[in-house]
């Protein structure tokens, strides 16, 4: 099949990549071997020639290959339906590789690597997180550039990942189920809840990676005022190993790792999310927590999670903690609410109807400076006269913000295309929120959150990073946000009439698959075809680009589409 070959070549360039030298087809057969690809030699080779076409690898002389610029960006994009899977097996790989000893302080432990411009004023803010406890482990790996030009130059900085929990219990022989990443609310220095989630399984952004937008945390606050948000990983034990597993935090604390939070008792929720009888959960502070704080100082950090395992004896620490943070009390009655709860309770209160062209629909509502709106529609127009399939819906409206000096403005969600269909008795369900790469001959998904899992739609987190390129879409190849909704095979000819009214009715579907196909490289359970629709937020990551801050949020309320007005 075309797509395993695919496969096959992704993994030969994750090879490269992962050991960063020249390689020959020898070693790369046996590294795929290892991995579960019995490819030959010969086979190989094959696969090089097709990699060394497409300019994603080079041959040096007769020591073998070694993955180019464009290779690397083209692993970062990947096959995104192996990348989503690719997300948890990663993990899985770093907490294997987790060697360190409590009793010794030796072995492996699964760092974050980061790089940022020299800068004292950032060392001293991730020196004050560290010092405040707020983090894993104070011990890092730092290399800080030397002589007089030094401002020019970069600073590495590894920091040990929360990951390393997870490997350090497994080899005291305690199954560990990683989670959730997200944002636990701190008040008055005591953790009090989750408010953000996302699963590890079905996405292709790793998930605390996801929340290290200057925006969505607030460590420096925390550590400064005792109130704010900051990274955090959830994941679940058997409770028949609770006590062993208290007793290795407390060996591992002893060696200065530990960055716990909360275990919890038997079924006992922990902050906020639901545990079920018999198994128990930990939340531990997430390691990127200084580089964060950092993020929201203003400074440029490139972060990257779970990137490599190093021995432990080789780091320091960067500081003698003092931790601040609070034993939790009580559990809080409040839960996390996911996604798709709130989604599925519009999806039903759609009503719009096909023949009249009239009823309500789901809405996202951002918001601007009044200041800004001309300019702020004026992109908007851009969007919608260049590229009207690039929104969901012809139809916007701006209203009054309770806030002084804001507008609002009114956008139709994709999710509207759910509820019309489930209403003429198609049953449709909204899979993934993704960022759709857009080319005229071979639009792909570059990258794909599954809704379920999630405590966010996907695309207020690909906003709020800046990953949209949507007015590059409008003139050459760029990335717009995207949806993939399934529906039963079976259903598909009745749907592709409906779908077809839709259209009529004044919104953008950009394509319909065929029962198990895989649509803009996205894959599509057995026994389904794939809907992709456009964001309905486009026109205002567009907005966005054009350095006009803008607040979205999506999936808000219903709206009576003939309150809106047509662009």
């Amino acid at each position: 099949m075309p797509e395993e070959t695919d496969r096959k070549m992704i993994e030969i360039l994750r090879i490269l990549a992962d050991r960063e030298e020249i390689l020959g087809a020898k070693t790369i057969a046996e590294e795929l071997k290892r991995k579960g690809y019995d490819l030959g030699e010969r086979a190989v080779r094959y696969h090089m020639r097709i990699l060394d076409e497409k300019g994603f690898t080079e041959r040096q002389g007769y020591a073998g290959r070694e993955i180019t610029e464009k290779g690397l960006k083209e692993l970062d994009k990947g096959l995104i339906y192996d990348q989503v899977d690719f997300i948890f097996s990663k993990f899985e790989d770093m907490i294997y590789k987790t060697t360190l000893n409590p009793q010794n302080a030796k072995g492996n432990v699964v760092v974050n690597s980061s790089t940022f411009p020299y800068n004292v004023e950032i060392i001293d803010i991730i020196k004050e997180v560290f010092g405040h406890g707020i983090a894993v482990s104070p011990y890092v790996r730092i290399n800080t550039p030397q002589g007089e030009n030094k401002e020019q130059d970069y600073v590495k900085l590894d920091t040990i990942c929360g990951t390393t929990i997870d490997g350090m219990l497994l080899k005291q022989g305690i199954p560990v189920i990683p989670q959730y990443g997200g944002l636990v609310e701190i008040e008055e220095y005591t953790p009090i809840r989750f408010t953000e989630l996302i699963a590890y399984k079905k996405t292709s952004i790793t998930p605390l990676e996801a929340f290290t937008d200057r925006e969505m945390t607030s460590v420096l606050q925390v550590v400064r005022e005792g109130n704010g948000l900051i990274p955090a990983n959830f994941r679940l034990i058997p409770q028949s190993a609770r006590l062993k597993a208290i007793a290795t935090f407390q060996d591992m604390n002893k060696i200065g790792v530990s960055g716990l939070i909360k275990i919890g008792e038997s079924g006992e929720s922990v902050l906020g999310i639901p545990v079920a009888d018999d198994m128990v959960g930990i939340a531990v502070i997430g390691g990127i927590s200084p580089l964060c704080a950092a993020k929201e100082a203003g400074f440029q950090v490139n972060i990257k999670l779970a990137e490599n395992t190093v021995e432990f004896s080789t780091m320091k620490s960067i500081t003698q903690p003092q931790p601040i943070l609070k034993t939790t009390g009580p559990e809080t009655t409040a839960k996390v609410k996911f996604f798709l709860s709130k989604a599925w309770n519009l999806i039903y209160k759609v009503d719009f109807d096909l023949e009249t062209h009239q009823g309500k629909v789901i809405t996202n509502i951002s918001h601007v400076k009044t200041e800004d709106l001309e300019d702020a529609l004026n992109i908007f127009s851009q969007v919608m006269n260049s590229k009207p399939e690039y929104s969901i819906s012809k139809y916007y409206q701006t209203i009054p913000h309770l806030e002084e000096g804001k507008t609002s403005i009114v956008t139709v969600c994709s999710l509207t295309i759910d509820g019309i269909l489930n209403k003429n008795s198609i049953p449709a369900a909204p899979q993934y929120g993704g960022i759709l790469e857009t080319d005229i001959k071979t639009p792909r998904f570059i990258e794909l959150t599954a809704y379920s899992g999630s405590s966010l739609d996907p695309h207020e987190i690909y906003l709020s990073k800046g990953m949209t390129s949507v007015l590059d879409a409008l003139k050459t190849k760029g990335r717009i946000l995207a949806s993939l909704k399934e529906i039963p095979y079976i259903a598909r000819p009745d749907a592709l009439d409906i779908l077809k009214k839709i259209e009529e009715a004044g919104f953008s579907i950009l394509k319909v698959g065929k029962p198990s196909e895989f649509i803009y490289n996205a894959i599509v359970e057995r026994y389904h075809a794939g809907i992709v629709t456009p964001g309905g937020l486009n026109p205002i990551a567009a907005i966005r680009e054009a350095d006009i801050h803008v607040e979205a949020k999506a999936v808000e309320t219903l709206m009576d589409l003939n309150q809106m007005e047509e662009f």
